[in-house]
């Protein structure tokens, strides 16, 4: 469906997924089924351009395209992109800037950074396997990775969509997602809707997902999980392989109308 800022987004009814993998990494185990509400995904990560376009400085390393993912993104700066956006819809924004972290609340009808579940939900697209399109040699075909980037992102879009029509997810850039990172978070996370472990208050690292034009083969599996320091209070903080795509949750009211244009 499209936005009425021009954003293409997918819809996904959520519903039972396995998430994390038995044969990865230790922070990747055990394998366990959650529950997701249903919500609205971006198809692509966020655009230089889709960054202007809410009137915020494009922090890239790469503008030689408006359409190149934005990276050297902290995580609070997308954050802020999360809430323009839905100020620029008429939406209520989720996040809270006069709190330290930025609280979100999930139930405002405006964008947000999604879950590490949601992220992992949508990028295995129904399938248990580590690439949701079967085996790792196909990746070229869908990533842009370190096998086949020439060390640098490329337009979004370009390779194949999943077979719920999200692109980039195993590649590109790397996104962030909204949940404090814990290497054994797994063994305690919620069967419903997991929102990731309280914040620590102290050395928080965000949960980082996919794979991004510097990343192995491995580092694109579905499973694959990685903790980035935010660099909320880092002004050089600066990486550019990091970028991020929105969701938002469905409403009733908006589930109506998507419908409605189906």
């Amino acid at each position: 469906c499209g936005t009425s800022s021009g954003v293409d987004m997918v819809f996904l009814p959520g519903g039972p997924f396995t998430m994390g993998s038995d044969h990865g990494n230790a922070d990747e185990a055990p394998t366990h089924v959650v529950k997701l509400s249903a919500f609205l995904m971006d198809t692509t990560e966020v655009t230089c351009d889709m960054f202007v376009k809410v009137q915020l400085p494009n922090p890239s390393h790469w503008q030689d395209n408006p359409k190149n993912p934005v990276e050297r993104v902290r995580w609070r700066d997308a954050k802020l992109y999360c809430n323009e956006r839905s100020r620029l819809e008429g939406l209520t924004p989720c996040y809270d800037e006069k709190t330290r972290e930025w609280e979100c609340d999930y139930g405002a009808d405006g964008y947000r950074l999604p879950t590490e579940a949601e992220w992992e939900y949508a990028c295995r697209a129904g399938s248990d396997q580590d690439y949701s399109f079967g085996r790792a040699d196909q990746l070229r075909q869908y990533a842009w990775f370190d096998g086949n980037a020439r060390e640098r992102t490329h337009p979004v879009g370009g390779r194949k969509a999943n077979r719920w029509g999200l692109h980039d997810l195993y590649g590109n850039v790397s996104e962030w997602c909204e949940d404090v990172f814990s290497p054994t978070y797994y063994q305690s996370s919620p069967a419903t809707d997991p929102l990731g472990p309280p914040d620590p208050g102290v050395d928080v690292k965000r949960v980082m997902r996919g794979g991004s034009w510097k990343a192995s083969a491995d580092m694109c599996r579905a499973s694959f999980r990685q903790g980035q320091r935010t660099g909320n209070t880092d002004a050089c903080f600066c990486t550019d392989y990091c970028g991020f795509r929105c969701v938002r949750r469905v409403t009733a009211s908006a589930l109506a109308t998507l419908t409605k244009k189906q």
